[in-house]
């Protein structure tokens, strides 16, 4: 059981890069690989928010399998930064180096993440939303959950990739993805694993909780984390 105190961190940040904008008839110029945005956002100021990152290059390319997040295709999506909503935008979620990536017209970049407030992404006809949070507030580490439910209580999962060394017939590293799961409260964030977890945030309604789950012959497991919704959401009717 891992327990953490988070607070939403306020950022400093700098202008990398400014992507050359052509308009016309007061229209942004669409060109393939682009980032598709609303013309009645077409602004310089909106697009440089949110076109301020860095080029993204590939390092990992020999790596079996790959680093990204549903799929290593851009995926539709949308994305707030500083405020500033962007809909109908292509995005990736890069898991290992745990970085927003989107195409330009000069290469794939790889976004600010200290303006980036929230984003989602669109795969196999599910919409999933992510936010962002600092994860440790001893080493300040600000990460994003993707947001499985709602309500008083949050449910949320953390993703991330890691190389498995020479895993490959001993010859080549693979990409293997890890899942947490965390419930949120307040600026109290836990990381839950199973029942005891469950019951420890819980602790308060320990006893209803036992009783709802024997009754309604649930079984909660981080391997399955909408296991925990049915739950979460009788915790929330409580009075709190």
């Amino acid at each position: 059981m891992i327990l953490y105190n988070i607070e939403m961190p306020g950022f400093k940040y700098l202008i990398l890069i400014l992507i050359a904008l052509s308009w016309g008839s007061g229209l942004h110029a669409q060109k393939p690989g682009s980032a598709l945005i609303n013309s009645d956002q077409d602004t310089i100021s909106d697009y440089q928010r949110l076109y301020n990152g860095k080029i993204w290059r590939n390092q990992y390319y020999l790596v079996k399998d790959d680093q990204f997040l549903y799929s290593k295709e851009f995926l539709p999506g949308s994305i707030s930064m500083r405020g500033k909503f962007f809909p109908g935008i292509t995005l990736k979620y890069d898991l290992y180096k745990d970085e927003i990536l989107t195409p330009t017209q000069d290469g794939v970049l790889q976004l600010n993440k200290e303006m980036i407030d929230s984003f989602s992404l669109e795969y196999n006809q599910r919409k999933f939303d992510f936010i962002k949070l600092q994860e440790d507030t001893v080493k300040k580490s600000v990460t994003f959950f993707n947001v499985v439910y709602k309500g008083k209580t949050a449910l949320l999962i953390r993703y991330s990739k890691k190389i498995d060394k020479l895993a490959v017939e001993g010859k080549y590293d693979q990409f293997y993805q890890i899942s947490r799961v965390f419930l949120l409260k307040g600026n109290r964030l836990l990381q839950v694993t199973g029942k005891n977890d469950l019951l420890t945030f819980m602790a308060e309604d320990k006893t209803q909780i036992k009783e709802f789950m024997k009754a309604n012959k649930i079984k909660v497991s981080e391997k399955d984390p909408e296991s925990f919704i049915p739950v979460v959401k009788y915790y929330d009717s409580l009075n709190h």
